[in-house]
């Protein structure tokens, strides 16, 4: 298993020890750097300018929001990216949720599945430099008085590697059947049958790209070392709470459903009303060791190693450690020490 570092988005301005965190990760054998993005911080300003400090890490962006961009402009950002790293870059992408696509964006978020196929059609086409032309539901090219463009950069990579972000099982099966990875968010190394289940759908559809055996998984995995259990999963719960709780409306939270299918329906139902009720100290509180431990590899040392063996029997082809300077070192202790 490759172990990769997550830095996600930012809060209210960048976190301290960034610039550190990134060369530690790279001095221990770490194979990859990921940013984010939500309604702050973009994805890939952070991930150019930490990554002009490294030598060989993969850079990749972990997501990038579809509705943020134009396919077109970002197949540029991603040749120009790999371009300047040489050829490390990592596409990731992903539609993100009602919540951010409508009130962020200000576009909307219907059929995504349907979107994104378009979406990653269209980039696929521009990263190789051909003509871009195509006619969806969601996105025609060109329109108007334009006329069909190629790029005028030749990419490094034509077939530069998409992963594609996705919880639920169609989505999942939908990032087999076009994608070159998963990005998963809240994945479960004890309860996986049903992600093994899509995969294998979208392995099997006519035109799929990959198989199960040149398929990436890259799994953002939050990481706590400490002594005391329950002081560790406490620096987990805020963000549990903020996805399970207020990641979307009620009828329509994604983050919610993942928790839901680990079999977590009712303390996901208590969370959320608190959460939407602006109670979300007491939605923090009420995120169970359990459901944390399901997720995140929180403990001491000695927890996380034994801990490790059902990450490393997982799809998980690289666990990306969010944590501090112990957990990445403590990370690549365990998972490099076979």
């Amino acid at each position: 298993m490759k172990l990769g570092l997550g830095l996600g988005y930012w809060g209210a301005a960048q976190p301290p020890g960034q610039a550190h965190l990134v060369e530690l990760a790279e001095d221990r054998g770490y194979d990859s750097l990921w940013t984010g993005e939500a309604w702050g911080s973009d994805a890939l300003t952070p991930l150019a300018w930490l990554g002009s400090r490294t030598r060989r890490l993969r850079l990749g962006t972990a997501i990038l929001q579809m509705a943020a961009r134009t396919p077109t402009a970002t197949a540029m950002a991603a040749m120009t990216l790999d371009h300047l790293s040489d050829g490390r870059f990592v596409l990731g992408l992903g539609a993100s949720g009602p919540a951010v696509v409508e009130g962020w964006y200000g576009r909307p978020y219907q059929r995504p599945l349907e979107r994104t196929r378009e979406y990653v059609a269209i980039v696929r086409q521009a990263l190789r430099r051909e003509v871009v032309r195509f006619t969806g539901r969601h996105y025609e090219l060109p329109t108007g008085a334009g006329k069909s463009l190629r790029s005028t950069i030749h990419p490094r990579r034509p077939e530069l590697p998409i992963l594609l972000a996705a919880e639920g099982p169609k989505n999942v099966a939908l990032a087999a059947e076009i994608a070159d990875g998963w990005l998963p968010l809240f994945y479960s190394p004890y309860d996986d049958a049903q992600h093994r289940a899509s995969l294998a759908a979208g392995f099997a559809r006519p035109d799929a790209r990959a198989t199960a055996e040149t398929f990436e998984v890259v799994c953002p995995v939050d990481v706590v070392v400490d002594e005391d259990v329950g002081r560790a999963a406490d620096a987990v719960r805020p963000r549990l709470a903020l996805y399970i709780g207020g990641m979307g409306p009620k009828e329509q939270n994604f983050h919610y459903d993942v928790f839901v299918r680990l079999g977590f329906e009712a303390d996901c139902e208590r969370i959320q009303n608190l959460y939407l009720d602006g109670r979300k100290a007491e939605a923090t509180a009420a995120v169970p060791l359990a459901l944390v431990e399901r997720v995140a590899l929180v403990g001491p040392p000695a927890k996380i190693r034994e801990e490790s063996e059902a990450w490393r029997e997982s799809l998980v082809t690289t666990l990306v450690v969010r944590g501090d300077e112990t957990a990445v070192t403590v990370a690549a202790d365990v998972f490099n020490e076979r």
